[in-house]
C-alpha cells in the first residue's frame, strides 16, 4: 500500500485512546532500552562522539516531528501516521511506540555507512547526498512494508512513502549527516535547540492533553 486509506480511521482511533496505556505493557521494553543503552556505551568506549552526536540529531528531530503529528492529530481528527496498541508495550505518542523509539534512537548510527572525507564521491555523486537519499529511500519503502500489517496506520489518501520520503526522511538523515560533518560549537547549539524545544512542547502538551 503506497497511499493511505480511510478505512483505518477506527484502528487509528483505537491507537488514540491508548497513548500512554500500560494496558499492553511487557518486559521487552526493558530489554531493547538496555540494547540501545548498550549499543550507545559502545560508541562512547571507541569515543566516537561524532556518531554519538549525529545519531542524537536525528532522535530529537524524529521526536520534533511526533510532537508535530500528534497535533495535527489534535486539531485535525487524525494523525499522519499512527501506531496500532496491540502491535507495542508502550505508545509514547500517536505516532510513535517505544519499539519505534528506540529504533531511531539508533537509526543515526547508519551515519558510519558515510566515508569519513565528506567530499569523496559515489558514483560520481556527493557521498552524504547519497547517503541521505539512500538511507531515507531505504526507510520509506520499509513503511510501506509497515503500513500493510496492522501495527502502522495511514488514513489520509494523499499521505503515502512518496510524502514520508520527502518530507520526513531525508530531514532526518540530512540532520545526521549536517551534525556529523558540523563544528562542536554548531553541534551543541543544534542539539540543545532541538533538546529544549522537544522537552518544552512535551512538557506543556502533554498535561495539558493535546498530545
Amino acid at each position: 500500500m503506497l497511499f493511505g486509506d480511510p478505512k483505518f480511521k477506527p484502528l487509528a482511533d483505537l491507537a488514540n485512546e491508548s497513548v500512554r496505556s500500560p494496558n499492553n505493557f511487557n518486559w521487552t521494553f526493558i530489554a531493547i532500552f538496555a540494547v540501545v543503552v548498550i549499543l550507545y556505551i559502545n560508541e562512547a568506549e571507541k569515543k566516537n562522539y561524532r556518531v554519538i552526536k549525529a545519531a542524537l540529531a536525528l532522535y530529537l528531530v524524529h521526536w520534533f516531528y511526533e510532537i508535530i503529528n500528534a497535533l495535527i492529530c489534535y486539531f485535525f481528527g487524525y494523525a499522519l501516521w499512527s501506531v496500532s496498541p496491540e502491535s507495542s508495550s508502550f505508545i509514547l505518542l500517536i505516532g510513535v511506540s517505544w519499539e519505534l523509539s528506540m529504533m531511531f534512537a539508533i537509526a543515526g548510527f547508519t551515519i558510519k555507512l558515510m566515508p569519513k572525507n565528506k567530499d569523496a564521491k559515489i558514483f560520481g555523486i556527493n557521498n552524504r547526498l547519497v547517503y541521505i537519499i539512500g538511507t531515507a529511500l531505504g526507510f520509506s519503502i520499509f513503511e510501506i512494508f509497515l503500513a500493510w500489517t496492522p501495527a502502522f496506520i495511514w488514513v489520509y489518501k494523499w499521505w503515502g512513502a512518496i510524502p514520508v520520503f520527502i518530507t520526513t526522511y531525508i530531514p532526518f538523515f540530512f540532520a545526521c549527516s549536517w551534525t556529523y560533518d558540523a563544528t562542536l560549537i554548531k553541534q551543541k547549539k543544534f542539539l540543545s535547540i532541538m533538546a529544549i524545544l522537544d522537552i518544552a512542547l512535551l512538557v506543556i502538551l502533554i498535561p495539558l492533553k493535546i498530545i
